[in-house]
């Protein structure tokens, strides 16, 4: 019998994938824009919002292209091949290769900050490599690490809040309330540039999509880990932030990169730096195995559908896309031991909005295009993806117009995409040419 995923490794997936450095650091950077309190939180509630437009949005778009891959399958399938390997492209880089990179070094860099003997940087390989091993081998192993310590991060995450608000000498007075003058803040380019990190912190929601054939009743699986995933990740993020401006000082925070040290600190002390960073390092451990499990079957799918790129898609006896798996953990460990992922992620948030915001309008052209799907269908349409498209597109508009360099980094990346595409076209149509050749020959 073939071994696939359960429903509470999908679920798993979701939270592991989103829930990472994202929201243990961009509150610092929102409040150098804005100190309300209403405003802070209506920020990740409309992520929240948006991230379960885009859930349903994906929902149906799985049911009706039941096939891995992600963004790769769907805008291949909804508009042209090389818009989707444009969009494959973008994941394996920009969306897991790099962002693991980073996870990892972060990862090494607070179990230093906690135990203090660790060199940073080849303890966030060492994490890549086992966990590369684990998700390598079989689905029991991959899924039940996965859901392990996913459960675990939820726990944490739990405990870190309630412990906070219990044991904080002087709670902050912040109020939570709106008042006339956050609507000004809330149509403000500093409230725009402020969704784009909350964007990229609830990024990963649509993690299940890149291994929908891996799925026991995929359809079933994906929806059900999609809702719940989301909704436990809102709740966790509110908690989260409400817990920071609670037990830190706002001038604390401001522009500072740590606010999980600086609230932990001023909840319990200096003891709670180290534990802090204990914590978020096993919080990490989750976020970079689901990188791990999902990005490479974007590489998988992609080599199935290329010859050319055919030794991408080779599984082991467990029908694990072993050698997908292994490129992407190698790309990671280049980008640790040189540092160029740094550069790649002043720009992720962006790019990968334009990667989601594309596929969401492709739930609306394959109704145009084949109708209303027969599976799954997602409530209310078309709210959601005009919800989604709305408010992320408005925050890429005015992104790219006030931070001009990260568009233009961003076009490039997906210029180099159709470029390789071509490339791809180009070989594969040459190698079937030579084929053809040869055998007309041999005749």
């Amino acid at each position: 019998m073939k071994q696939r995923f359960g429903t509470a490794t999908a679920f798993a997936i979701v939270v592991g994938s989103m829930v990472g450095t994202g929201v243990f650091t961009s509150l610092g950077f929102q409040l150098a824009e804005f100190e309300s309190g209403f405003a802070l939180m209506f920020l990740w509630i409309l992520g929240g919002i948006c991230a379960f437009c885009g859930a349903v949005s994906y929902c149906e778009l799985a049911a009706s292209i039941p096939r891995s891959g992600g963004e790769y399958t769907f805008l291949g399938e909804a508009f042209h091949p090389a818009v989707g390997f444009t969009a494959g492209w973008i994941s394996f880089t920009v969306g897991f290769s790099a962002p693991a990179a980073l996870v990892a070094m972060t990862f090494g860099a607070y179990l230093e900050a906690s135990l203090g003997w660790l060199n940073p940087k080849y303890a966030g390989i060492g994490l890549i490599v086992v966990v590369t091993a684990l998700h390598g081998y079989s689905h029991r192993s991959s899924g039940g690490f996965q859901t392990s310590f996913t459960l675990a991060k939820i726990a944490l995450i739990l405990l870190f809040c309630g412990a906070a608000y219990v044991l904080v000498s002087t709670p902050q007075e912040i109020s939570f309330l709106p008042q006339w003058t956050d609507l000004r803040l809330v149509v403000s380019g500093g409230f725009a540039v402020s969704l784009i990190y909350v964007n990229y912190a609830y990024a990963g929601w649509n993690a299940t999509t890149y291994v929908t054939e891996e799925f026991n009743q995929p359809t079933r699986a994906i929806n059900h880990a999609l809702m719940a995933g989301t909704g436990t990740v809102l709740i966790l993020y509110l908690l989260l932030n409400g817990t920071f401006l609670t037990v830190a000082p706002v001038d604390a925070m401001k522009g500072e990169v740590e606010v999980g040290f600086i609230a932990a600190k001023f909840a319990f002390g200096d003891i709670g730096a180290q534990l802090m960073s204990l914590m978020l390092a096993i919080i990490l451990v989750s976020t970079l195995s689901a990188m791990i499990l999902a990005g490479p079957r974007v590489l998988s799918r992609i080599g199935n559908d290329y010859p050319v790129l055919g030794w991408l898609g080779r599984t082991n006896r467990h029908e694990v896309p072993t050698i997908a798996i292994a490129t992407q953990s190698i790309l990671a460990v280049i980008f640790i031991l040189t540092g160029t992922f740094e550069d790649i992620l002043v720009f992720a948030g962006l790019l990968l909005g334009v990667s989601a915001f594309s596929t969401v309008s492709a739930s609306i052209w394959m109704r145009v295009k084949r109708g209303k799907p027969t599976g799954y269908r997602m409530p209310f349409f078309p709210l959601p993806p005009i919800v989604f498209l709305v408010v992320t597109g408005w925050a890429i508009a005015y992104t790219f117009v006030i931070r001009l360099l990260e568009g233009v980094f961003a076009a490039g990346m997906i210029a180099v995409g159709l470029g390789l595409y071509l490339l791809v076209r180009y070989v594969t149509k040459r190698s079937y040419t030579d084929v053809k050749t040869s055998h007309e020959v041999s005749r």
